[in-house]
């Protein structure tokens, strides 16, 4: 048995070996940031081209974080205002989006309501001029860093629009980004509510969603995450808050700091506790989303469906530095109520390749929802049902890429003023031929197997020095391709229907067209309905061990 005297001798020992280790590693630090002055220092003094300080430290800095994982982030000065701008959801603009396509920026969405939509800017309208200056070969950022700026302020732009020039001027506002983008009955029971961001605000949308749907006699409700992916924290359990009662514990964040490990808890009472709940989720609802979904499943509040998740269990802190620069740094993995952690690429252990490996699934770990249900960590959150989705053709990912049904949506917006209620909107045949027509003399890059083969045929021609007839047939043979690909066009016809719909619809109903069709065409949204109309396997799903 240790006297007093050992112990305290030993604890003294144990301190002093401790402050050893601390001393070596500010010694290591001292050292090291010494080492990477000097190199800054005789880089900027003695290169043989002149060079930008700020631009060299910043990507000094970015190349030391790729070393960590890719949600630890260095910001300067107006990186971090923008960061700030897309927590808060706020910042004064027009409310809309684009894209390039060959040299020219193109408007690819309008939000309703928003001062775009008031100036009367379509989508589809290319960006000749902001302000009278040419918007030639410009991006994406180039445009919004122009239509970004103090509300009350106009921004003038001259548009083609099908061939005509239109001049629009455009009051910006104060524009609030909506964490719940559309809110609705599917049908008289059944409420659903989609959520594309984890800002601030985001559970006090939901709730008022929520409640308000309530008061039009709803029963069930259907809670869209796909594509979420994620935000803050907090806001992720005071969703959770609105299903589930007070002082559960949602998620736990643990980390190599004491300051890390924090319990997030339900503070109110919830809004439902009992009205049967479905989550949609699929491989890009991450972080938040997963907190969400997880804890649902985990407590066994609700009914996952959709894809696995894509597997982010990791927790950011945002810390700011000097001169109004911030860095954004990964503290903590987190857990939720099972006790597991659904992070799937371990960043401390990397392959040759230098990427991150994720976890086998032979040392994933099993854990037990409240009534005993087998979840596993280490691999985002696999769904209690599972949606297969069809991948697209290549046919139809060629058409898509080339912007050709982006493009024909445009003409057909620019020549029919309205086409009724969306649910009611039909493809049919005779759009589909115009469609094909006016595909005619179109070029986009798809090649079938077939096509691909003849290539491999031709080259190899030359190389052995075939006849020409042999290349006559070769060329024979294309011709017929040509007529190949058309059949092929004509066989994918659903799927291309399907698209077609999504994108003309989207012009007359802005954002909210894609899930007023789901209502009706959706198979995640389809199987949730389905589990809302078999009560009893709804429960035994909740039960099955």
């Amino acid at each position: 048995m240790f006297s007093k005297k050992k112990l305290i001798l030993g604890l003294l020992i144990l301190c002093i070996l401790l402050g050893f280790k601390q001393a070596d590693e500010y010694f290591e630090i001292s050292k090291n940031l010494e080492i990477f002055g000097a190199v800054y220092k005789t880089i900027n003094n003695e290169y043989v081209d002149e060079v930008n300080p700020g631009d060299l430290m910043k990507k000094g800095i970015d190349a030391m974080l790729s070393s960590l994982d890719p949600y630890t982030n260095y910001f300067n000065e107006s990186q971090a205002e923008d960061a700030m701008i897309r927590q808060r959801g706020e910042y004064g603009g027009v409310g809309c989006r684009s894209k390039r396509i060959g040299d020219y920026i193109f408007i690819t969405e309008v939000f309703e309501g928003l001062p775009a939509d008031k100036a009367g800017l379509w989508v589809g309208d290319k960006i000749l001029e902001i302000n009278g200056k040419a918007f030639l070969n410009k991006n994406d950022e180039e445009l919004s860093e122009n239509l970004k700026g103090s509300p009350g302020t106009k921004a003038n732009l001259l548009i083609d629009r099908q061939g005509n020039q239109i001049k629009i001027e455009i009051t910006r506002e104060e524009i609030k980004i909506k964490n719940v983008v559309f809110y609705g009955l599917i049908n008289p029971n059944t409420g659903y509510i989609k959520l594309d961001h984890f800002m601030n605000g985001a559970a006090s949308e939901i709730k008022e969603a929520l409640i308000k749907m309530k008061t039009q006699g709803i029963k069930q409700v259907v809670l869209d995450l796909r594509d979420n992916g994620g935000g803050l924290l907090h806001e992720a359990v005071n969703i959770v808050n609105i299903f589930v009662a007070m002082d559960e514990q949602v998620v736990v964040s643990k980390g190599r700091s004491k300051d890390a490990y924090r319990e997030y808890k339900t503070l109110d009472p919830p809004v439902d506790q009992t009205i049967p709940l479905v989550v949609l989720v699929n491989e890009s609802s991450a972080s938040a989303s997963e907190i969400v979904c997880g804890a649902i499943q985990d407590l066994d509040r609700g009914i996952v469906i959709g894809r696995n998740t894509f597997g982010k269990g990791l927790v950011q802190n945002v810390i700011p530095l000097a001169y109004r620069n911030q860095m954004k740094v990964t503290i903590a993995k987190y857990y939720i109520p099972s006790g597991r952690c659904i992070q799937l690429l371990d960043y401390s252990n990397k392959g040759a390749d230098g990427k991150a490996i994720a976890v086998a699934d032979s040392l994933r770990k099993k854990f037990k929802t409240r009534n005993g249900r087998t979840v596993l960590d280490g691999g985002g959150v696999r769904p209690d049902l599972i949606v297969q989705i069809n991948k697209a053709s290549n046919m139809v990912t060629a058409l898509e890429r080339s912007n050709l049904i982006f493009e024909f949506a445009n003409k057909y917006h620019n020549e029919h003023q309205s086409i009724g209620p969306v649910e009611s909107f039909v493809v049919d045949d005779l759009l589909f031929n115009d469609f094909k027509t006016f595909l005619t003399g179109k070029t986009f890059s798809y090649k079938s197997s077939t096509e691909i083969s003849i290539d491999k045929l031709k080259t190899s021609t030359i190389e052995d020095h075939f006849n020409e007839s042999l290349k006559l047939e070769i060329e024979q043979l294309e011709k017929s391709l040509q007529k190949a690909k058309n059949i092929e066009i004509e066989s994918n016809k659903a799927e291309i229907k399907k698209i077609l719909k999504q994108e003309i619809a989207s012009r007359y109903y802005y954002e909210k067209s894609n899930i007023l069709i789901g209502f009706y065409e959706d198979p995640d949204i389809l199987k949730a309905l389905e589990t809302f109309n078999n009560s009893s396997n709804y429960m035994q799903l909740l039960n099955k061990k």
